[in-house]
């Protein structure tokens, strides 16, 4: 038998997940458990067992021979262990999120900047939405293809760079993306040059850790986003 590594079922947000599930419907099917956490079916049952393994839950037999899921006590410390940790990490994301977003705000304003576009929707999208509403800076949209036609904290969200410019005029662009930052900003510093736009014109958090690629021939060292404008 193949056991399965600490590292494919170590993710701290995937067992909370699965803690609150079972806490909530302790007869949920390992199908609908999986569905809950967007994971596929293999790896929600490799979760279960390390669970049980660790003493996190315990399983009884219903009628009908299905299975029933229930935490242990150990299970319930550890549900308020993964939830306190998750409330902080959100906290302390939240609060550098804000710092930095204002603070890109207040050098797009220096730099004569009046309206932005953002890339990537999400929570830090929304926290820079929440950010532009006290500044003079507006946001007037956001380009993300997976999500496109819906709104981000009210902002319309558009497919593409093209469909942006057609849109909504624009100074500049802020990087929003959590899920892959720098493999997003370097596919918008191609995309950003092809629709001339220079590449100083866009800007990212530092707190998503991105630094500027060689892009399109340019050879020069890879430069801090912390040393924007």
């Amino acid at each position: 038998m193949v056991r399965e590594s600490s590292r494919e079922t170590g993710n701290p947000d995937i067992v909370l997940g699965l803690l609150n599930s079972i806490e909530r419907d302790s007869s949920i099917t390992q199908r609908k458990l999986a569905g809950d956490l967007g994971i596929a079916l293999g790896l929600a049952n490799a979760y279960l067992r390390r669970c049980v393994r660790k003493g996190l839950i315990k399983i009884g037999q219903v009628p009908l021979n299905r299975y029933a899921y229930f935490l242990t006590p150990q299970g319930f410390a550890e549900k308020s262990r993964l939830t306190a940790e998750y409330l902080t990490a959100s906290f302390i994301f939240f609060r550098r999120a804000r710092t930095d977003c204002a603070s890109l705000l207040r050098d797009c304003a220096d730099a004569g900047w009046h309206r932005v576009a953002l890339y990537g929707a999400g929570d830090l999208a929304e926290i820079a939405v929440l950010s532009a509403g006290e500044s003079d800076i507006a946001v007037v949209c956001v380009i993300d293809g997976k999500q496109a036609r819906g709104r981000c904290a009210g902002v319309p969200i558009v497919a593409d760079m093209a469909a942006a410019q057609r849109q909504c005029a624009f100074d500049g662009i802020i990087l929003t993306d959590t899920r892959a930052p720098q493999a997003c900003f370097d596919e918008l510093s191609i995309t950003t040059t092809e629709h001339g736009l220079s590449l100083d014109r866009i800007l990212a958090p530092t707190l998503l850790g991105v630094s500027r690629m060689p892009v399109l021939g340019d050879t020069s060292e890879r430069v801090s986003l912390e040393a924007r404008l």
